[in-house]
């Protein structure tokens, strides 16, 4: 296979990985509330792609040292989380996503000229999720209207995505295992549920969905940490799985403490 043609599969899987999981995020979403929605956009089937085609061409120490971007991108997605949810209390769309961005870009740009040990970005982490949690604490809960659904939802949806991860993928090709790390996990499946639902059911209760995503992106940090000590060692194709059963671990018991707590709580 072509170089190329290893390139354009590789965008065709993560355009349809990541508006399969967007559609089921947001009918979750709709059906069971920000949370689970949260839980299900913060898992890495979106991002997984990436890294499955990264590995085709690179060593699993390429792997490794991409994950250690990885992790960086994920404390400014925490914070991306945070300045938006907060901005949609006050502003529209268009304006909330461009706060957001101008954020995540500032901070990647920043992010990405530092040499990263896996110890420095678990404390970037650590810190990312110890001053946004509580910040968007007041945020994470709010009442998920009901929407309306058209026949086109679901195309309309995939087809958004689509075309937002193709941008994506197209822009990160050809750069270095920090700055791939970095654009791997780019918030678009959260840019992506902001689009559909910011417009259709508001600012705040869109808010309280990417506000709970937080507690999703703590987990993932530990994913990609995972990922980063498992590829040297047990290989691409095993690291890569061991990250998706941590971050399925993780949001399936965020999910079962919530439901737990709430049947204590109605005792």
């Amino acid at each position: 296979m072509t170089a190329d043609f290893l390139f354009w599969l590789a965008v065709a899987a993560k355009m349809a990985a990541t508006a399969g999981f967007v559609v089921l995020a947001t009918r979750m979403a709709e059906r069971a509330g920000p949370l689970i929605g949260a839980m299900i956009a913060t898992l890495p089937l979106a991002a997984a792609p990436s890294y499955a085609f990264v590995s085709l061409d690179h060593d699993s120490a390429f792997i490794a040292t991409s994950a250690l971007g990885s992790l960086a991108g994920n404390a400014t997605n925490i914070v991306f989380c945070l300045v938006y949810a907060r901005a949609a209390q006050r502003f529209g769309m268009v304006v909330s996503l461009a706060i957001g961005f101008a954020v995540w870009a500032i901070l990647a740009v920043i992010l990405r000229q530092v040499i990263w040990t896996l110890p420095s970005v678990l404390l970037l982490n650590a810190g990312a999720v110890a001053v946004c949690l509580p910040l968007a604490n007041r945020l994470r809960h709010a009442a998920m209207p009901a929407m309306v659904r058209r026949w086109y939802d679901v195309p309309l949806r995939a087809g958004m995505v689509a075309v937002l991860v193709a941008i994506v993928v197209t822009i990160s090709a050809q750069v270095g295992p920090t700055v791939t790390g970095l654009l791997a996990i780019f918030p678009i499946v959260l840019t992506s549920v902001i689009f559909i639902f910011h417009p259709r059911v508001g600012g705040r209760a869109t808010a309280a969905l990417i506000a709970n995503a937080i507690i999703g992106l703590a987990g993932f940090a530990i994913a990609l940490t995972v990922l980063h000590l498992s590829a040297v060692p047990f290989g691409s194709a095993v690291a890569m799985a061991l990250w998706l059963l941590c971050s399925l671990a993780w949001n399936f018991s965020v999910v079962t403490l919530r439901g737990w707590r709430a049947r204590i709580g109605a005792r």
